[in-house]
């Protein structure tokens, strides 16, 4: 039978790096492609824990829920988000199932065909395919290590009139930067100059290296709470599993997509919210990030010690996060480099699929959270052999 599937289906790209685990997972390879966190510090006890506290209580966890999600962790995500500085009432605050889910509906309310969405080039890939598979034009900001360059901002603010702005500005995906305050309050006042929507989006800003530096979020700076939304997850910080995330913002805005997500599936699962709930409450969720900074960094140190020994690569030095971006020799294809890499016995992501333009084709991403110090070794010992074999070819 010939399917005659909607016209915005045309805009439906499958995700390379989705695409790029699957082979992986299916032969004896050690993987830095995926951005996974480590399953050695799952909560794994505490979580269970938490699990038979939602059987125990008989609070309908087994029940439909409502659209905006279980009340108490609302209540509690409010008290989590003052203490990074964002004053956000429970009421203008939306559980998702996973940050993907925020962004995605935040995008079915916001873009119409042909909306402008602006980003940074190279950002996150799947935010990429929501925004065109909603039919939105994205269109990249020139930038660097600190930000999202004014001036070229301003300027495309004004010709293009974008829909919103799209920014990851801490410990971003790819590159692992940190926006300067100064991008970032620069940010805000053209969006206000310009009327124009800010999504930030903040998977990874507890992950952070070094406490003697502030990264404010966009929010906790936009204190009218008028045109930035904040999303966030708890993949990165407790267990991708739980599909647990939030957005809030201009409540006008949080109940459009209130409206989008019954639309789409109701309300995200009331046992894993319940659960949540419970293991926010009573374990020590600050220790557990900690200890995540403390061996996230000495495996980024593992991986960054490889890397300062191979002639003809570069990259910045992560302050957090979970990825390390690397740029290679002009000369060099990181797309097709990768098959000879996945037979020795090591993948990575090749970065082309992550550029809005002008994909830069000698880049490519480096996940260090989710292997052991061990195998951290073992693969940048085969990526090392790779890449050097691969330079004095060229060479």
């Amino acid at each position: 039978m010939h399917y005659v599937f909607a016209d915005r289906t045309k805009n439906f790209t499958s995700s390379s790096v989705r695409d790029l685990l699957a082979i992986i997972q299916q032969g004896n390879v050690i993987s830095f492609a995926g951005g996974l966190p480590s399953e050695d510090f799952f909560p794994v006890e505490q979580l269970q824990l938490a699990y038979e506290k939602v059987f125990a209580s008989r609070a309908g966890a087994l029940q439909y829920g409502v659209t905006e999600g279980f009340m108490p962790l609302r209540v509690l995500l409010k008290e989590r988000m003052k203490m990074k500085g964002i004053n956000s009432e429970p009421e203008s605050i939306l559980l998702t199932t996973g940050s993907q889910q925020a962004i995605d509906l935040f995008s079915k309310v916001m873009i119409s065909p042909g909306d402008i969405v602006l980003t940074e080039n190279p950002t996150y890939l799947a935010a990429l395919q929501v925004f065109k598979a909603y039919e939105g034009q994205v269109c990249s900001v020139l930038g660097d290590e600190y930000g999202m360059d004014p001036q070229d901002l301003e300027s495309k603010m004004k010709t293009l009139k974008p829909k919103f702005i799209y920014v990851v500005p801490t410990f971003s995906n790819p590159e692992g930067k940190a926006w300067s305050q100064e991008r970032r309050i620069t940010l805000i006042e053209l969006a206000k100059k310009y009327n124009v929507l800010i999504i930030e989006d903040d998977p990874y800003g507890e992950i952070q290296f070094n406490d003697g530096e502030t990264y404010p979020s966009l929010a906790s700076l936009e204190q009218e709470r008028t045109h930035v939304l904040y999303t966030s997850t708890f993949s990165k910080t407790v267990v991708p599993a739980l599909r647990s995330g939030w957005i809030t913002g201009p409540k006008e805005v949080i109940c459009m997509m209130v409206q989008a997500k019954q639309a789409s599936d109701l309300h995200s699962s009331s046992l894993d919210q319940q659960a949540l709930y419970f293991l926010l409450r009573d374990f020590d969720l600050n220790g557990h990030i900690a200890l995540l900074r403390r061996k996230y960094y000495e495996r980024m140190n593992v991986m960054r010690e490889y890397l300062e020994n191979l002639e003809g690569f570069s990259f910045t030095i992560p302050k957090g996060g979970m990825f390390i971006w690397v740029e290679a020799d002009e000369h060099l294809d990181m797309t097709r480099l990768l098959p000879e890499a996945v037979n020795h016995g090591v993948a990575y992501v090749p970065g082309s699929p992550f550029y809005v333009v002008n994909p830069q084709k000698n880049t490519f991403r480096l996940n260090f959270t989710h292997s052991t110090p061990e195998k951290l070794k073992l693969g940048m010992t085969r990526l090392s052999e790779v890449l050097s074999r691969v330079e004095k070819v060229e060479m």
